[in-house]
């Protein structure tokens, strides 16, 4: 990714299309005197002072384009530290089209996915998670989403593994100071309290890790899949979710075939519900097509809502549906529908020893009259948040994190069998290099230019 810094840009800060207003950023060492050539007020902008703004006309040539507020920023008080201009426009796509056009043939040229946020990191005013955290504040659909954003933008993440790395520097500084002196077999800290040391960090970075599964969900939502044989009650267990009829209810089977979508969004978690077509063998090629498509919708996803008829399934069948469908990290809860009609128990007694013997509970519901949905919700929350995951703590989200992490672990791992088996310096000093590069990586101190055109790359143009 090219770090180009000498020259000034420009870009739409907002999104395209036809708006009441429309936002243009300008950033860079040119960027009072690219704007002074378009604007025309009261004060020219190279002599405004920061955070002031100022009612002018902008002008290319002979030819007025647009009367416009702009913002004046010096630097570095700045998002990106630079001189910047903001110019809010009349929000026509004509309009803004020929704004950005007069700017680039003043001497500014236009932005790349997310430039702007990469100059605020190269110039130091925000680490590398808090560069994500833009990204994700600006994606968050939810209240839960956008506490995460922000708690990462105010550099919670960037707080928590600038302690590790400060705990692992002083133990490398350690290391390295006895590999000085080791002709006088010189000892500065005694081994047990190394490895001690050790243990707390990778501890840390174990909880850290493990809030993943939470900042996920948060973040991107549960996939959560409906699925179960013909008339089990999928679409009506859908639209009882989200108390609107969403799906075509009938009695007649492999009434749905194809995926509905919805999000149903709980205590904050953004849950992707998915009503999948009834399993079983299809009877024709457009329902042979659903079947297939269901079985892709479990294969990818986080949590299956397996329903099934309380009357019409036996449990050998259940049996062989669930072993079927059962995968190492999917979440499965079994849901025995229509229980309205189980007249004096039975139906759950015949289910009691699959209910027993699987260590599974199966959570009776009537779709229909929306009975037994409060215990379902409460436990696919809990599923999620986990009873030992604290909300307000510091919850990782991004997956690249979550990866640097286990690389963290996988060193220190090193680092503590080097301690116990009493290995020499040299090697173990190479581990907790491993461990402060792993760790770097999150916040940026350590940035190879992949990592920085796939972070930025994802950027809209103007942020």
């Amino acid at each position: 990714m090219a770090l180009e810094l000498n020259d000034t840009i420009c870009a739409l800060a907002t999104p395209p299309g036809h708006a009441a207003l429309g936002i243009i950023r300008l950033s860079g060492p040119d960027a009072f005197r690219i704007a002074d050539t378009l604007f025309r007020g009261k004060h020219s902008l190279s002599d405004s002072l920061s955070h002031t703004v100022q009612y002018g006309m902008l002008s290319h040539g002979n030819q007025n384009i647009d009367e416009v507020m702009a913002a004046v920023f010096r630097k570095p008080r700045s998002f990106t530290t630079e001189d910047s201009v903001e110019f809010s426009c009349h929000g026509s796509p004509f309009i803004l089209g020929q704004v950005l056009r007069a700017l680039c043939a003043a001497g500014a040229r236009p932005a790349g996915p997310g430039e702007f946020s990469l100059r605020a990191f190269l110039h130091g005013r925000i680490d590398l998670s808090q560069a994500e955290a833009v990204a994700d504040l600006i994606a968050a659909d939810s209240a839960a989403a956008r506490d995460l954003a922000l708690n990462q933008l105010r550099g919670g993440v960037s707080g928590r593994i600038a302690e590790l790395r400060s705990q692992l520097i002083d133990f490398a500084a350690l290391v390295e100071l006895e590999l000085d002196f080791s002709e006088e077999d010189v000892e500065f800290v005694k081994r047990p309290e190394l490895q001690r040391l050790v243990g707390e960090i990778r501890q840390v970075v174990a909880d850290l890790s493990g809030s993943f599964r939470l900042g996920n969900a948060i973040k991107s939502g549960v996939s959560t899949v409906i699925a179960g044989r013909p008339n089990a009650g999928k679409s009506t267990l859908l639209n009882a979710i989200l108390q609107e009829d969403r799906a075509l209810v009938s009695d007649v089977p492999g009434t749905t075939r194809d995926t509905i979508e919805e999000i149903w969004q709980l205590d904050g978690i953004s849950f992707r519900l998915i009503d999948t077509a009834g399993i079983r063998e299809a009877s024709d090629t457009i329902e042979r097509m659903g079947v297939e498509r269901t079985m892709e919708k479990i294969r990818s996803s986080a949590l299956l809502l397996y329903v099934f008829d309380v009357i019409q399934s036996s449990p050998e069948q259940l049996s062989a549906d669930l072993a079927a469908l059962q995968r190492p990290g999917l979440e499965l809860f079994v849901l025995g529908n229509k229980s309205d009609l189980d007249v004096g128990g039975r139906a759950r007694e015949c289910f009691a020893t699959l209910d027993q013997s699987s260590g599974r509970p199966i959570f009776w519901i009537s779709a229909a009259h929306a009975s037994g949905l409060q215990e379902l919700s409460q436990a696919m929350l809990q599923s999620v948040i986990r009873e030992n995951q604290p909300r307000d703590q510091v919850i990782i989200s991004n997956l690249r994190h979550y990866e640097a992490l286990r690389a963290a672990d996988s060193a220190l791992a090193d680092v503590l069998m080097a301690l116990e088996e009493g290995r020499s310096g040299e090697l173990m000093a190479l581990d907790i290099r491993r461990a402060l590069d792993a760790l770097g990586l999150i916040s940026g101190q350590v940035t190879p230019d992949d990592i920085l055109g796939s972070v930025f790359g994802r950027f809209c143009i103007g942020k």
